[in-house]
C-alpha cells in the first residue's frame, strides 16, 4: 500500500516535532508543498490547520520567541536578535517583553555581559591599539550588540 504525501496539518505537526516555530515561519515552509497544488484553497487549508495547532497549544508564539533569545543570546545582542524575532514574524510587542524578561533572568544575563563572554571567547586580550580595537568594535556591532556594550567590551570597562 502506497502512501501519499503527508497532510498540511502532519507536516506542521512534523515541523513543530523539531524546534518551536512562529505562525509566519510554518506558512512559509507548509506554502512551499502546497504551491504545484492546482485547488486555490491550500492557503484557507494552511490557515485551518494552523489555526487547529494554535487552538491545541501546540503553535505559541511566545514560546518560539523564547526558544530563539535562548538559543541565540550567547552569539548575539539585542539587536541582532530583534530582527531575527522580526523576520520570523513575531509581533513588536512580544519582541520587547521576551528580551526584557530574557534580561531579567539570571541566565541570560545583561547585554554587556553577553557581549563581554563572546568577546573573551574570540579574542581574550585588549587590544593593543587603535587597530585591534576597531577590530572588536566591529565584530560586536556585526553581532548585533549596542554601542555601549560595545565600547565598555572593547576598553575593558568593568561594570560598575
Amino acid at each position: 500500500m502506497a502512501f501519499g504525501a503527508p497532510s498540511i496539518k502532519g507536516r506542521a505537526l512534523r515541523y513543530l516535532g523539531q524546534r518551536d516555530h512562529s505562525r509566519l515561519e510554518l506558512e512559509r515552509k507548509l506554502a512551499r508543498h502546497v504551491e504545484d497544488r492546482p485547488d486555490a484553497s491550500a492557503k484557507a487549508q494552511i490557515a485551518a490547520a494552523l489555526d487547529e495547532l494554535s487552538a491545541h497549544g501546540l503553535l505559541d508564539e511566545a514560546r518560539a520567541a523564547e526558544s530563539v533569545v535562548r538559543s541565540h543570546s550567547a552569539r548575539f545582542g539585542d539587536r541582532r536578535l530583534r530582527q531575527t524575532l522580526k523576520s520570523k514574524g513575531i509581533d513588536a510587542e512580544l519582541i520587547t517583553s521576551t528580551l526584557q524578561s530574557a534580561a531579567a533572568s539570571a541566565t541570560m544575563g545583561t547585554e554587556i555581559e553577553r557581549a563581554r563572554a563572546l568577546w573573551q571567547r574570540r579574542f581574550g586580550t585588549l587590544a593593543a591599539d587603535a587597530r585591534e580595537r576597531a577590530k572588536h568594535a566591529r565584530f560586536l556591532i556585526g553581532r548585533g550588540f549596542g554601542g555601549d556594550a560595545v565600547r565598555r567590551v572593547v576598553q575593558g570597562i568593568e561594570d560598575d
